[in-house]
């Protein structure tokens, strides 16, 4: 079982609080899934406004959790760490479905399968559960993409 705490993490991704929605990776295997965990806490700063009464963690946030796992597993499977010139774009979205809410106290557990790999897009499979439950689906791509300062 391969697993990752949140400095692997970082190593791994650009992204940083408030966005950087991995909080853990559970298990992986190179070129096949991976299997991380977001805690969604009350202080997450989009429950101010989504909504006052009643938070939810916005769907697209979800979908983002998602393509953040999907763009770990890419870096690991191209044996590659973000530079400074490129990163892991979100290309695609297919097929969202959103079953439920997530609320504060949730524990995300989010697990993204490789389908495929053609022309530098990375096709995925994705799911985020609570407690067993599906609450998103998708299928998502992402590419890598030299960037300019």
């Amino acid at each position: 079982m391969s697993s990752m705490d949140i400095h692997q993490i970082f190593q791994h991704l650009h992204h940083r609080y408030p966005f950087l929605l991995i909080d853990r990776v559970l298990d992986y295997t190179v070129g096949e899934y991976l299997v991380a965990i977001k805690n969604v806490t009350y202080n997450e700063p989009f429950f101010q406004g989504h909504f006052p009464h009643r938070p939810i963690m916005p769907g697209v946030l979800v979908i983002e959790a998602m393509a953040q796992a999907t763009g770990i597993l890419s870096f690991k499977t191209a044996e590659l760490q973000p530079e400074g010139n490129s990163l892991y774009y979100l290309v695609g979205i297919d097929n969202a479905r959103f079953k439920q809410p997530v609320e504060p106290g949730d524990q995300l557990l989010i697990e993204v399968k490789l389908i495929r790999t053609t022309h530098g897009v990375w096709k995925y499979a994705a799911t985020a559960k609570v407690d067993d439950k599906l609450v998103a689906s998708a299928n998502l791509m992402c590419m890598k993409r030299d960037i300019s300062n």
